[in-house]
């Protein structure tokens, strides 16, 4: 009999500790595909961050390290200049971590073009410790620490990663994506191998950011909350290449 469907070897067999509705688990499964795809889970070593996602040392069948709250880029740039040539250098990071305390080590890691490659997953909240404001929450949105919906007249806007990184001259390539619908994931398939790809070839920083749910957070059901990153969170943070200094035009 064919096998048509089967388990990454890029992945372990553990259970996620994910929520039900949670869509880290297609995100896990889209790296661990596009290592697997590439023959370089040999080679790969990921850096966790802190967040929901801090457990991927679990999940990722390949060698990881731990970083602190925030710090995963610095320690991928640690860990890949190590051995440049050899060493396949992913981050695995959350929108609390990467774009609030994890900001100043994001901005610089591409300012400098590190070859490394980011998965910044973006559900617009505080996950793991109870659905707080994030720098990522959209204006309105109703959190744990906004209650009456974000004002953007007392804390301001939401920040946009790729758009920012966008303007860093040391940045190759920037995709933003989702993973609501099977024609979004595998878009965001693609983004995620192209990143990889990218440091194989030693094209310098990519990034790729997600767009994922968070039910439990969100006081939704799981298929209430895809239906409300796609009315919500897709018209604030529009997909698409923010830049790719390799391809022949750039989608902006």
């Amino acid at each position: 009999m064919a096998t048509v469907f089967s388990k990454p070897q890029a992945l372990t067999d553990a259970p996620l500790h994910y929520c039900p509705g949670c869509t880290h688990g297609i995100i896990h499964r889209l790296v661990a595909e596009a290592i697997d795809e590439l023959g370089i889970r040999g080679r790969t070593i990921g850096v966790a961050s802190v967040g929901c996602s801090v457990l991927t040392y679990n999940y990722f069948n390949c060698d990881m390290v731990q970083a602190a709250h925030g710090r995963a880029p610095a320690v991928a740039t640690g860990v890949k200049r190590s051995d440049p040539v050899n060493n396949i250098v992913f981050t695995y990071q959350g929108d609390g971590d990467l774009a609030a305390i994890g900001t100043a080590e994001t901005v610089h890691s591409a300012a400098r073009g590190e070859n490394i490659t980011v998965i910044f997953v973006n559900n617009a909240i505080y996950g793991m410790t109870g659905g707080q404001m994030a720098p990522t929450t959209l204006p309105g949105q109703i959190t744990q620490t906004s209650p009456y919906g974000r004002d953007t007249k007392t804390v301001g806007f939401p920040i946009k990663v790729c758009e920012m990184l966008s303007q860093v001259d040391g940045a190759t390539y920037l995709e933003r994506v989702a993973v609501n619908n099977v024609k979004n994931i595998r878009a965001a398939k693609a983004a995620i191998k192209k990143a990889f790809q990218n440091q194989v070839e030693g094209k310098g920083f990519s990034l790729v950011e997600v767009l994922s749910t968070c039910p439990t957070n969100w006081g939704l059901t799981p298929d209430k909350a895809l239906t409300w990153l796609e009315e919500n969170m897709l018209p604030y943070y529009p997909l698409g290449v923010y830049k790719d200094k390799y391809a022949e035009s750039e989608v902006k």
